[in-house]
C-alpha cells in the first residue's frame, strides 16, 4: 500500500514540478504509531529546503495537487507539516484476505532479487572442535538469510566452510597420540572436542610440545607421513559425520561444503603470485602483505616454514566461488571477531584487480554469551550443542507436561525439541546480528515475552480457532471493522515490505521484530473479541486464518517450525 501512497505523491510532486527522486520520495512515507493519525503519513520538512517554502505550505500545495481521495482511501488530511492518508480499511481487509488465501505459501513472495546467484557462506564449524552455542546463531542467520533471498527471487547456494588443516589439527592428533592412542575413535562431538581442549591446556605446560605440535603440522601441510594423514582423515571423517544431526535439528542444509584443504594448494599458489607483482612481500621468511597508510595492519599469508594460513586460502576460496559457481554475489555471515581479517581480505582483492570483489558483503555475527560469562572453545569455557539442547529440550518438556499430562511421549519429544529450536533461534535472530547476546534458558522460554515460544503459542492458538470452527464459508462482506481487527489487517499489510527490507538491509531481526509485533495484536484481538459464535464469525475466522498464514510464512523465513499444538 505505500507503493500507492508513493505513486500519489509521485503524481502530485510532479505537478508541482519539483525535481525529486523515487528513492527519496520512498524513504520520507511512514507509518505513523498512532492510527488515528492516519495509515501513512507523509512528513514535509525535508522539501522545505527544495521547495523554498514552510512545510505546512508545502502540504498543503501537494493536497490541492492530489484532489479527490484515490480508490482504496477514504480521505487525505493535511495535519500541520504531514500529509495523512487514510485507507478505505473495510475494502482493504477484502482484499488482503483474499490474496493472503489464495497466495497461501507464497503470500509476500517477490522477483525483487531478479534471480541472481547468490552464495551465502554460514556456520563454519572447524573439525576437530567442538560445535558450540555460539555456532547456533551464525547458522541461525545463515538459513534465515537464505529463505528470505529465495523468497525475494534469488537462487541461493548454501555454503559452508570449515577448517580442516592448521594448528588445531595438529594439536588434536598430538594429543591423542600421547594420550589416547588406545582408545578407540568415536563419533561424539563431546569426545573429540575435549581431546582439543585437554591439548589447549596441557601444550604450554610441557617443553618441547609446541615444537613436536608445529613438526606434526609441517606434517600435515606436506603430506609426507601417511600414519598421521591417515589419523586426519579418520578424525575428520567422524568430525563431519557428527554435525549431520545437528544441522537436521536446526533445520538447515548446505549445497556445497568447503574445507580449507580444498584450497590449501591455490592458496599458496596466490601467495607466490602476489610476490611476483609486488602486492605481498617476504619478510623473515613468511609472506605478507604491508597495508601501508590504510589502518589495517600487516596480513600474513605464509608462514616462514612455507605453511598456508587462513588469509591465503581465503583468496583462493573468494576465486574458487566466483569462477566455479557462477555466483553474482557472496555474502559472508563470520564472527565480528574476524572484521579486520575480512577487510584485509576485500581490500586484496581490490589490489589484485578481482572483477567481483565489489560483490562481497560481510555480515559480522557478535557473540553469544551466558549469564556466566564469555564462551571460548580453546579453553572449553563453552557448552557443546549437544550439551545445551539436552538441558533445553528437559525444560521444555517440564513445561508441556505440566500444560498437557496426557502428551503422548513421541508427541513430547516433537514438540519439545521444536519449541526449544524456536526459544533458541528466535532469541538469536530478534537482535541484530552485530550485538552480543547474553542468551538466558528462562526467558527464552517465556511464553508472554517477546520470544519463538510465544510465536509458536500465538500460530497454535489461531489454529485452534480455526479447527473448532464447522464451516469458514466465503468471505461476507456485511461488516464493520472495530479497532483491533483494523490492526491487524494493517499489519498483516506490512509483511511484505518488511520482506523487502530485511532482503535489503541482510538483516532477518526486522522480520523477527514483525513477527512478535504481529503477534502480539493478534493476542490483544483474542482477548477482546470473541470469535466462535459471535454476529461477525465469518469475518472474523477468515481474519484469524489469514493471520495463521501470515504467521506461518513469516516463521518459515526465520527457520522455525509451526505447531498445531504447545
Amino acid at each position: 500500500m505505500d507503493e500507492t501512497v508513493l505513486e500519489i505523491v509521485k503524481k502530485a510532486v510532479k505537478k508541482l514540478s519539483i525535481n525529486i527522486d523515487d528513492p527519496r520520495l520512498k524513504s520520507i512515507i511512514e507509518i505513523p504509531k498512532d492510527r488515528s493519525k492516519g495509515d501513512f503519513a507523509f512528513p514535509c520538512f525535508s522539501l522545505a529546503g527544495t521547495m523554498k517554502m514552510p512545510p505546512h505550505e508545502i502540504a498543503v500545495s501537494l493536497r490541492e495537487a492530489i484532489g479527490n481521495p484515490p480508490a482504496d482511501f477514504k480521505d487525505v488530511v493535511v495535519e500541520g507539516a504531514y500529509l495523512n492518508f487514510f485507507i478505505d480499511r473495510k475494502k482493504l481487509a477484502i482484499n488482503l484476505i483474499k490474496e493472503i488465501e489464495g497466495k497461501k505459501n507464497n503470500f509476500g513472495r517477490s522477483e525483487a532479487g531478479n534471480g541472481k546467484n547468490t552464495m551465502i557462506e554460514f556456520s563454519q564449524p572447524n573439525t576437530h572442535k567442538a560445535f558450540h552455542v555460539g555456532h547456533i546463531r551464525g547458522t541461525a542467520i545463515g538459513e534465515s538469510l537464505a529463505r528470505i533471498s529465495e523468497f525475494s527471487g534469488e537462487k541461493v547456494i548454501r555454503a559452508n566452510y570449515s577448517g580442516d588443516t592448521g594448528m588445531h589439527i595438529a594439536k588434536w592428533i598430538w594429543c591423542y597420540r600421547k594420550y589416547h592412542s588406545r582408545e578407540k575413535l568415536k563419533n561424539s562431538e563431546k569426545w573429540i572436542a575435549s581431546i582439543y581442549v585437554e591439548a589447549v591446556k596441557k601444550i604450554p605446560k610441557l617443553k618441547k610440545a609446541q615444537d613436536e605440535v608445529e613438526e606434526i603440522n609441517r606434517k600435515l601441510d606436506s603430506k609426507e607421513d601417511p600414519e598421521i594423514n591417515k589419523l586426519w582423515e579418520k578424525t575428520r571423517a567422524l568430525s563431519i559425520e557428527s554435525w549431520k544431526k545437528i544441522y537436521q535439528e536446526l533445520d538447515t542444509h548446505f549445497d556445497v561444503h568447503f574445507f580449507e584443504s580444498d584450497v590449501e594448494k591455490r592458496g599458496r599458489e596466490i601467495a607466490n603470485e602476489l610476490i611476483k607483482r609486488k602486492i605481498a612481500k617476504v619478510d623473515e621468511g613468511a609472506t605478507i602483505i604491508k597495508f601501508e597508510d590504510e589502518n589495517l595492519g600487516t596480513w600474513v599469508l605464509l608462514r616462514k616454514d612455507g605453511t598456508v594460513l587462513y588469509s591465503a586460502k581465503d583468496l583462493a576460496l573468494a576465486e574458487m566461488k566466483f569462477n566455479k559457481y557462477k555466483i553474482e554475489k557472496s555474502i559472508y555471515i563470520i564472527g565480528a571477531e574476524q572484521s579486520l581479517h575480512i577487510a584485509q581480505l576485500f581490500r586484496t582483492l581490490e589490489l589484485m584487480k578481482f572483477k567481483n570483489a565489489d560483490k562481497c558483503r560481510f555480515i559480522p555475527v557478535s557473540e553469544v554469551r551466558l549469564p556466566t560469562g564469555k564462551m571460548s572453545s580453546r579453553t572449553g569455557d563453552n557448552i557443546l550443542y549437544s550439551e545445551f539442547m539436552e538441558e533445553m529440550v528437559k525444560f521444555a518438556k517440564k513445561g508441556i507436561k505440566a500444560r498437557d499430562k496426557k502428551v503422548s511421549k513421541p508427541e513430547l519429544e516433537k514438540r519439545a525439541l521444536a519449541i526449544s529450536i524456536a526459544a533458541i533461534k528466535y532469541s538469536m535472530l530478534k537482535q541484530s546480528s552485530n550485538r552480543n547476546i547474553i542468551f538466558s534458558k528462562e526467558e527464552s522460554f517465556n511464553f508472554e515475552g517477546n520470544t519463538g515460544p510465544y510465536l509458536l503459542y500465538s500460530y497454535a492458538r489461531a489454529s485452534s480457532i480455526i479447527n473448532k470452527s464447522k464451516f469458514l464459508g466465503e468471505l461476507l462482506q456485511n461488516f464493520d471493522l472495530d479497532e483491533k481487527e483494523a490492526e491487524m489487517v494493517l499489519k498483516m499489510k506490512e509483511f511484505k515490505n518488511i520482506i523487502e527490507k530485511a532482503h535489503e538491509d541482510l538483516n532477518p531481526s526486522v522480520l523477527a521484530n514483525y513477527s512478535y509485533e504481529l503477534s502480539k495484536i493478534f493476542n490483544e484481538f483474542y482477548h477482546s473479541s470473541e470469535v466462535l459464535g459471535s454476529q461477525k464469525e465469518n469475518f472474523r475466522l477468515h481474519l484469524v486464518k489469514a493471520f495463521s498464514q501470515v504467521l506461518e510464512n513469516s516463521l518459515y523465513l526465520l527457520g522455525i517450525k509451526i505447531l498445531e499444538r504447545m
